[in-house]
């Protein structure tokens, strides 16, 4: 019973810990398409409400607009695609298909799957950002900050999707020796 309102506490925090991260992550991926939306079709002073990178994505409107246009989208779809994921996780304590005491299911491996999949594709659109970033650089372009431009860590990501894919080849394992259970009792 005890381990029952640890782990119910645990979950609660956690939701409550996505949720704020989920929101964060909302608003800096809305805050990016704004702010290049504006920037691109309504005022060129838009960039100065970049609230990080002002000063390297002011230069590189300047230098090129199709270069900004590329590293804004860039910065957009790895942020859009962070919420989405934290959108998940939070959609997994509403539909509360994790169950404690039957912790192996279809729900969860395709849960953690689709986690994996996100995580591939972040670091997959934050190494082409880096790239491009390094390929600007070498252009004759300032270089940038890529912590400030949100599309650092590509290793990171890649790592956790190879994590998260090991981890989905577990849940299915278990799931298989779950059922096997059931069938012998």
């Amino acid at each position: 019973m005890e381990f029952k309102i640890i782990t119910n506490q645990i979950l609660k925090v956690l939701q409550f810990l996505s949720w704020i991260i989920f929101i964060g992550l909302c608003i800096e991926a809305g805050a990016i398409a704004i702010n290049t939306f504006i920037s691109l079709f309504i005022s060129p002073n838009g960039i100065n409400y970049f609230w990080e990178g002002s000063d390297y994505l002011s230069s590189l409107y300047d230098y090129d607009y199709g270069h900004f246009l590329a590293i804004t989208l860039t910065m957009t779809i790895v942020a859009v695609l962070k919420a989405v994921m934290f959108y998940f996780i939070l959609k997994l304590f509403w539909d509360k298909k994790l169950n404690i005491f039957k912790p192996f299911s279809l729900d969860l491996r395709r849960f953690i799957l689709n986690l994996s999949y996100f995580a591939l594709v972040i670091g997959l659109f934050s190494y082409s950002g880096f790239k491009y970033s390094l390929w600007l650089t070498k252009q004759g372009f300032e270089k940038a900050d890529i912590q400030i431009l949100h599309i650092a860590g590509a290793d990171v990501w890649l790592f956790m999707a190879v994590i998260l894919f090991v981890i989905v080849q577990i849940v299915k394992r278990g799931i298989e020796i779950q059922n096997e259970n059931e069938l012998t009792i």
